[in-house]
């Protein structure tokens, strides 16, 4: 809210009155724009590692006194509704397939900036501790958004247990497994709940950052898809008219720093790559 001015006399011309609102006018946007320059940049995440990383960048802005603001949401919905909705500035979550997708169904609009980094999934089980070791009808799950979901069964498909009709990729489903010798019986799950169903199925697609999030070590993982796709690279993302606000921009060169870099080696061991 902008301060209020009191006048000591009233005008009596409309000329005056005209020079007086012109006046108010131009305090006000005077007023507005270094207080929208200077709020805070709100970035939306997920939890785990994804919240970690973006929160060390974060930290790296403050300290040179750029405010960045890290918001953490537990699926994989709300974090480009906010952005969409204008809650927050831009999210930091997906890669350019996800989004796509996303973009098609929910007509958000929104853009990808930059890339951050390479996440790995992976094939996990609480109950076995080789994939040859499945048995025949065991329940097994995926994610059930179009983009995880094919990921998750081009990972099966690589594990030898099923086969796809050739060429259908990102947009892969259960209805392309063309062959499936160990009659395997597969869940769709939201992406942040396979970690939950390990206990249930035999085998389950899990995102790293979830898997780490729930004190999981991805060593665990019986196979993954790798930390070198830069077809994954998990991109910041915001509204088009934001693509290039001067806060985004600076925390993006923050993020894409050698401090920033060697933390995510450190502490991740090299299951996550930098992307840029």
């Amino acid at each position: 809210m902008l301060p209020m001015s009191r006048t000591t006399s009233r005008p009596n011309t409309r000329a005056g009155l005209s020079r007086l609102l012109l006046a108010s006018l131009l305090a006000a946007g005077m007023a507005s724009a270094p207080a929208c320059a200077d709020a805070p940049l709100k970035i939306a995440v997920t939890p785990g590692p994804m919240d970690l990383i973006v929160q060390h960048a974060a930290d790296l802005a403050n300290a040179k006194g750029e405010p960045v603001q890290v918001v953490v949401f537990n699926d994989w919905i709300t974090p480009n509704v906010a952005v969409a909705d204008g809650d927050v500035d831009a999210n930091f979550y997906q890669h350019k397939p996800f989004l796509a997708v996303a973009n098609s169904t929910r007509h958000f609009g929104l853009v990808a900036v930059a890339p951050g980094l390479i996440m790995p999934m992976g094939l996990f089980s609480h109950k076995i501790k080789n994939l040859a070791d499945i048995p025949d009808g065991s329940q097994v799950a995926v994610a059930n958004d179009p983009i995880n979901r094919g990921r998750g069964l081009e990972l099966f498909q690589k594990a030898g247990l099923i086969t796809l009709k050739p060429g259908v990729g990102d947009f892969a489903t259960v209805a392309d497994i063309t062959s499936n010798p160990k009659n395997l019986h597969f869940v769709e799950l939201e992406a942040p709940q396979l970690v939950r169903a390990l206990d249930d199925v035999e085998v389950a697609q899990v995102s790293f950052t979830f898997y780490l999030a729930s004190g999981g070590d991805p060593h665990d993982a019986l196979i993954t898809d790798g930390a070198k796709n830069p077809h994954y690279a998990i991109q910041f993302v915001t509204r088009p008219a934001e693509a290039n606000d001067p806060r985004l921009k600076n925390f993006i060169a923050v993020f894409q720093s050698p401090d920033e870099k060697q933390f995510i080696l450190t502490k991740y061991k090299g299951f996550f790559t930098p992307a840029w």
